[in-house]
C-alpha cells in the first residue's frame, strides 16, 4: 500500500499533469504554429491518435525520470535537471531535424519550465 501511495500515485498524477500541459500547449495554444511550420517543410503535422499515445508514453517516462531525479535533488534542482533532460535535449534533436519552429521557444521555454516545476512539486509533495 505504501508503494502505491508513495510511488505509483505520484508518478500517475505527474503523468496526468504533464499530459494536460503538453496537450494544452501543443494542441490548444500553438497547433496552428506547428501546422504552418510543418506545412512550410512540405509535411503534414503528425496528430494522429498514435502520436497522442506516444506523447502519453513520453509523459509517463518523463514523470518516472522526475521521480528518480527528485530522490537525490532539491525541488529547484529537480525542476531544472528534469527540464534539461525532458525538453532541452528533445529540442536539440528536433532542431537538428529542422522540425523545431524556433520562434515557438519564446513561449515554450517558460511554459516548459513551469510544467517541469509543477511536475517536480507533485512528486516532491507526494512521495
Amino acid at each position: 500500500m505504501n508503494f502505491l501511495k508513495k510511488t505509483i500515485l505520484p508518478i500517475l498524477l505527474t503523468t496526468i499533469w504533464i499530459s494536460v500541459s503538453e496537450f494544452s500547449r501543443n494542441e490548444l495554444l500553438f497547433k496552428s504554429y506547428w501546422v504552418d511550420h510543418y506545412s512550410n517543410l512540405g509535411l503534414d503535422f503528425p496528430d494522429a491518435p498514435v502520436n497522442g499515445a506516444v506523447w502519453g508514453l513520453w509523459s509517463l517516462l518523463f514523470a518516472i525520470a522526475i521521480f528518480i531525479i527528485a530522490k537525490k535533488f532539491s525541488l529547484l534542482q529537480t525542476t531544472f535537471l528534469s527540464w534539461f533532460v525532458g525538453f532541452v535535449l528533445m529540442w536539440v534533436v528536433v532542431w537538428n531535424l529542422e522540425a523545431l519552429p524556433s520562434g515557438l521557444l519564446y513561449f515554450a521555454i517558460p511554459l516548459s519550465v513551469l510544467e517541469a516545476f509543477l511536475a517536480a512539486l507533485i512528486i516532491k509533495k507526494m512521495s
